[in-house]
């Protein structure tokens, strides 16, 4: 194969032609990252490149294939990872200035657990500070931006892993949602990404390591270009690995075993609280007459109590008025603050709950989370925008939260949820759409998603 068609081939396609001789792993990694050389000075994506390594454990990675030694799934494959995972040997920063030198001696888990399976790790990429943010901007590294149009933002906070891996330079990294963190990036940048359900992946060795709201509902999760890639990681990544007590043992579906014929999907493509593009929405309709004529049930329906979405999602986030990221802060060594975080812990500190009214807001919340868990009840998927509108042009997020109100309903919830291309703006700008399934059923997300990717094609080459 050429250098053009590896970095444009799946993950998983990878992996069976390294295993079967047809490419070698050097091949392949220095493929990759001869696109990174092209591409990062416009994206400013990879924020820590490990090139020298990754090109030496791919020779190493061949060495032992030829002696008939496959480490896992992903042997030889390469990767990317986050900038907010402790990655061993790398400046983990987490995109806050008290971190900038902080080097661990560990990996976390999940990033563990890819080398085990034979991954070879090219870098970290940029993030917002403490991954709080829908642009991924910080003090260190700057900002990164989209493939699609450099004048716009990638996403946050997984947004430089979103856009390397659209612009060809990785096929499969290693991201972390809690109030769309994998999901808006995907979108924004054309590609597929998974958030499991809290409680499939550890969570331990993420920075900032926060309990609380952040803690229950956070998980890390893969990004690709193609949604096969995202079900060849999950089972790596997932379950109990006697760090994190959140993990629970749940057994993970075989996507390619779900059964899709007569399941009930509910779509809608307004939320009651910010109206959509009309592209967005005809993303929408297009997916769901993908999977009625797939032999699916699908109607128009939505959840009752969607417009109480955003207020309540900020309310929960600022109950505390900003004072458990001010200890991360701390904690991490960091004195000067990216505007974007400080004007978002200003803004929340009027917000600040007695424990009295934090109980009432708790209460609250597990109303309305009830009430949207039971219509649930009714149907096997919900299909969704992910954002009311596509890529933001940089610095603009901030006067939109409302718009990310289609993912923050499904952070509250504790929902697994896919996102995948379905259409694309008047400015050549990707649309995705968001399935949601019930609790634990990623599979069946999955399966979903892998339909909506075959009929409407998925990811499509930027032209950078």
């Amino acid at each position: 194969m050429s250098n053009n068609e590896l970095i444009y081939t799946s993950a998983t396609s990878l992996a069976q032609a390294i295993r079967e001789g047809k490419v070698s792993s050097a091949e392949v990694v220095a493929a990759h990252l001869e696109r990174i050389e092209a591409v990062n000075p416009s994206l400013n994506a990879i924020v820590q490149l490990a090139g020298e390594t990754a090109r030496a454990q791919a020779k190493a990675a061949d060495a032992a294939l030829a002696r008939g030694q496959l480490m896992g799934p992903l042997h030889g494959v390469p990767v990317t990872i986050k900038d907010a995972l402790e990655t061993a040997g790398l400046i983990s920063t987490g995109g806050t200035l008290g971190r900038a030198a902080y080097i661990p001696t560990q990996d976390a888990p999940v990033v563990a657990r890819l080398r085990a399976a034979g991954a070879i790790i090219m870098g970290l990429t940029n993030v917002p500070e403490m991954s709080y943010g829908y642009e991924s901007d910080n003090l260190i590294y700057g900002r990164t931006n989209n493939p699609y149009d450099l004048a716009r933002t990638a996403g946050g906070s997984s947004g430089g892993e979103a856009a390397i891996i659209a612009a060809g330079g990785s096929p499969l990294g290693l991201g972390g949602d809690f109030a769309g963190s994998i999901r808006v990036p995907a979108h924004f940048c054309g590609i597929a990404g998974l958030r499991p359900t809290p409680g499939r992946v550890p969570g331990a060795g993420y920075l900032p390591m926060l309990g609380g709201l952040v803690g229950m509902l956070s998980q890390n999760g893969p990004l690709a270009r193609y949604v096969e890639d995202l079900s060849l990681m999950l089972p790596i990544i997932a379950g109990a690995d006697g760090r994190d007590p959140r993990v629970v043992p749940m057994p993970l579906g075989d996507p390619s075993q779900a059964h899709l014929k007569g399941l009930k999907v509910a779509f809608y493509t307004e939320n009651g609280i910010v109206p959509p593009t009309s592209e967005t929405a005809g993303a929408v309709k297009a997916a769901a007459q993908v999977l009625a004529e797939a032999g699916l049930t699908v109607v128009e329906d939505r959840p009752p109590c969607l417009e109480q979405s955003t207020e309540l999602f900020l309310a929960l986030l600022s109950a505390d008025g900003g004072a458990g990221m001010d200890m991360a802060l701390q904690m991490a060594g960091t004195q000067q603050v990216h505007p974007a975080l400080q004007g978002l812990l200003e803004s929340m500190r009027p917000y600040a709950l007695s424990a009295a009214e934090f109980m009432g807001l708790w209460y609250r919340w597990d109303m309305w989370r009830s009430a949207l868990l039971l219509f649930m009840e009714k149907y096997d998927v919900i299909l969704s925008p992910v954002c009311a509108y596509p890529a933001m042009p940089h610095g603009t997020t901030g006067q939109h939260l409302a718009a990310f109100s289609y993912v923050q309903t499904y952070s509250l919830t504790a929902s697994p949820a896919v996102v995948v291309r379905a259409g694309v703006s008047p400015e050549g700008l990707p649309i995705g759409v968001q399935i949601v399934p019930r609790h634990w059923r990623e599979d069946v997300a999955l399966a979903v998603a892998q339909q909506i990717e075959t009929a409407l094609g998925g990811w499509q080459r930027p032209l950078i």
